[in-house]
């Protein structure tokens, strides 16, 4: 999952900072997962800016 670099950094942080390597990657997960979600949900409109002097049906 991780190479030899990585992995010495991710050690070197948790104990540094002492926090455990499981919650930290579990937390970076999670943060990354609930990002994407967000950013990914659907929407009302198409596009991001809908536009009310448009003509409805008019794309």
């Amino acid at each position: 999952m991780l190479n030899h670099r990585e992995l010495n950094a991710l050690n070197t942080y948790c104990k540094r900072y002492r926090i455990s390597k499981s919650e930290f990657i579990r937390q970076a997960a999670m943060k990354t997962i609930l990002e994407r979600f967000d950013k990914d949900h659907p929407s009302l409109f198409e596009d991001d800016s809908p536009n009310l002097f448009r003509s409805f049906g008019e794309k």
